[in-house]
């Protein structure tokens, strides 16, 4: 069993062959969930589990599940898999080298005949990545609870189509969509393959990261009220100017993220709303939405702190109205320290080189943790790209984590009895 690994050659041929769907002729994929390309990729999926003689089935959230049987059938199963859809021109390996290499797993259990004791389940989850209906991290909230029937109803994309026509496309059920939930105790682990989408493996030449916290996420609306007047007869002495007014508040966040002893600490304003707009009109209204990342509640609130208290000194000084709106509060998801610590006794067994890391990006495992143990395994990024046609990872590197999800799984299979 210790020297039972991988087919990199067969792996590698599935992550070309999945890229063809969706290929868009500038090196990247346009895959965005239930889509014509989607759909191909999910029925040429669905065609390599069936090969296998796996027990398939797609359930009313269209996420696409392949159980092998175990030999202890009151047994919860390990589940494994990531998703294969993708943001607008984005890359071949984000989610989609999670569902293969768990597909790679599979076919190397069947050809050795490996008997495992838990059921193990393959899953492609639906519409994780951002997408014209709205609605991220589809299939696992839906498999979580977190997502219901209600809100569903009535969604569209922008061309006007129903999602509810969409995800029956897709083999879903949107009149039964909550039957989707996976109860606690009907899993014993699930577990996720990721690319990184950064540098810190791949600067220090480290192949294997063991995620030990899933990101939490806030964003709030930010608007800041000032007074629009004329822009060349109002002395500056006599303006109140929203723009520099958050402008002043922008450059405080990062100033205060900087300034943060964590590195995985991060704020970002993505986008500002600036009213009337216009180049002879001093700014009136500024909104803007603030997002702030780390791996603790801790850390997310000790950058709250700092800023709410520069947001406080600006206003005085500028004499500004502050409005801010809490949008998105998600705490973060920490790994189970079982699941790391396999993964780790693994990575060293294997001799290869493991680092204990955050994911800084959210993923399907972040809702999955709500109901079973639950881990995850990054390979390094190419320049850290990700989302992007130049998204890439070596291939010795998927080898590797590949090899160390085969064997993690196994060692899952025979510690735990529930």
């Amino acid at each position: 069993m210790s020297q039972l690994r991988v087919n990199p050659a067969r792996l590698e041929d599935s992550i070309h062959k999945l890229a063809r769907f969706g290929s868009n002729g500038n090196g990247g994929l346009d895959r965005t969930t239930f889509t014509p390309a989607e759909l191909e990729a999910r029925d040429w999926l669905k065609d390599r589990l069936q090969e296998l003689g796996l027990e398939l089935r797609v359930d009313q959230a269209a996420n696409i599940w392949a159980k092998r049987p175990g030999r202890e059938h009151s047994l919860p199963a390990i589940a494994f898999g990531s998703h294969i859809d993708t943001v607008p021109n984005g890359g071949k390996y984000d989610g989609a080298l999670g569902v293969l290499i768990a597909l790679e797993v599979m076919r190397i259990l069947n050809e050795h005949r490996i008997e495992t004791r838990h059921p193990l389940e393959l899953v492609s989850f639906s519409a994780e990545e951002p997408n014209p209906f709205g609605l991220s991290t589809f299939g696992s909230r839906a498999v979580t609870g977190k997502l219901k029937r209600e809100n569903i109803v009535g969604v569209t994309n922008p061309a006007g189509q129903l999602l509810a026509e969409a995800l029956r496309s897709a083999g879903g059920d949107p009149d039964r969509f909550e039957d989707a939930v996976r109860r606690p105790g009907e899993l014993s682990a699930f577990l996720e393959v990721h690319i990184e989408q950064g540098k810190r493996l791949l600067n220090r030449n480290i192949p294997i990261g063991v995620v030990t916290s899933i990101t939490g996420i806030y964003r709030e609306e930010v608007v800041v009220s000032g007074e629009a007047n004329h822009a060349g007869t109002t002395l500056m002495e006599d303006r109140n100017d929203a723009l520099t007014t958050a402008s002043e508040i922008v450059l405080a966040l990062e100033d205060v993220c900087r300034s943060h002893p964590a590195s995985e600490v991060v704020g970002t304003v993505g986008r500002m709303t600036v009213s009337p707009n216009a180049a002879n009109i001093i700014p009136e209204k500024v909104a803007f939405i603030v997002e702030i990342r780390g791996k603790t509640r801790e850390e997310i609130r000790e950058v709250l702190m700092a800023w709410e208290s520069r947001i406080g000194k600006t206003e005085r000084m500028r004499s500004a109205v502050v409005k801010r709106t809490i949008m998105l509060d998600q705490d973060p998801a920490p790994m189970d320290e079982e699941i790391v610590q396999a993964s780790l006794r693994q990575a060293k067994s294997l001799g290869f080189p493991a680092y204990l890391l955050g994911s800084m990006a959210g993923h399907d495992a972040t809702h999955m943790a709500s109901i079973t143990r639950s881990g995850m395994l990054f390979v390094p990024s190419i320049g850290g790209k990700s989302h992007c046609p130049d998204e890439e990872s070596r291939m010795e590197d998927i080898e590797k984590v590949a090899d160390v999800l085969l064997h993690t799984i196994l060692e899952l299979d025979r510690r735990l009895d529930h």
